[in-house]
């Protein structure tokens, strides 16, 4: 990734000009304003870099690796003899810094409409750490957001680790997800499938609406409502909303309400 052309800006930019660029971007492509979340996040990570004077030095003259005769680092006699049999100095091993990861929770309704993200948390190093950034609308439960730059500091030589959200979702109390589909069940009296009613319809992003079920509806029938369910994470595309009916027996105990119900099926098999 080439982090001049993710800001839109020429390799000899001025940090005003750097920072102008950063601002433009990540307000073109910020998940609250319906942009892409890992364009974003690419456009995070090439701003931590090249406002940082060591990091963008770094970057734009990176060391070449020397190559020397039968694979070998310049070394001693001993090192060389060691090598071939197996023993001598151990091989240096890259110095990291870690990634930090962190369960962050959302509720149901904040899936339609996404998060801004403000917390304190510890790095490795001891040093606390602000996030203000934004989780984008549709992620599912343990997708893991990741914001470049925001993780372990330990190693001033290093590049800094990232930060990792993990996300638990809450549940409903009468909705579930299906994909970016929302399901519910809504109880209605067998009399009003065999009549006919009108039910109300409340949906996890607040709306309501009124869905006809015609008379004669079988119980089980699943009426959908277009649009109505959580944004794609990607293309922000809503899914639908998908509401079973399901029919409820009343208990009836009064014997002449009862002789009336026998007397109106009788008539019904009459003339069915």
């Amino acid at each position: 990734m080439n982090y001049y052309s993710t800001l839109g800006v020429s390799s000899n930019a001025t940090p005003q000009e750097i920072k102008k660029a950063y601002k433009k971007a990540s307000m073109q492509h910020h998940p609250d304003r319906g942009g892409n979340s890992n364009e974003f996040v690419k456009i995070q990570e090439a701003y931590e870099t090249l406002r940082d004077p060591a990091k963008k030095q770094q970057y734009d003259n990176p060391q070449p690796q020397q190559h020397h005769p039968f694979g070998q680092q310049p070394g001693s006699f001993e090192d060389m003899f060691g090598a071939a049999f197996g023993f001598g100095r151990q091989p240096t091993r890259q110095i990291r810094n870690r990634d930090v990861n962190i369960e962050y929770g959302l509720t149901f309704e904040e899936l339609f409409i996404g998060k801004t993200v403000n917390i304190q948390y510890r790095l490795p190093s001891g040093r606390i750490e602000i996030l203000d950034a934004a989780v984008p609308p549709g992620v599912k439960q343990g997708d893991q957001v990741r914001f470049a730059g925001k993780g372990d500091d330990s190693f001033p030589q290093a590049e800094r680790g990232n930060l990792i959200l993990s996300i638990k979702v809450g549940p409903h109390a009468t909705w579930k997800r299906d994909g970016d589909n929302i399901t519910t069940t809504q109880n209605i009296s067998v009399f009003d499938l065999i009549l006919g009613s009108t039910i109300e319809v409340r949906t996890p992003a607040g709306r309501n609406f009124n869905l006809t079920v015609p008379k004669g509806t079988k119980s089980g029938t699943v009426f959908s409502i277009t649009g109505q369910g959580i944004p794609n994470v990607n293309s922000r595309r809503p899914g639908n909303a998908h509401i079973k009916i399901d029919s409820i027996v009343p208990h009836i105990q009064d014997k002449t309400i009862l002789q009336k119900l026998k007397d109106i099926k009788d008539e019904i098999d009459k003339i069915t």
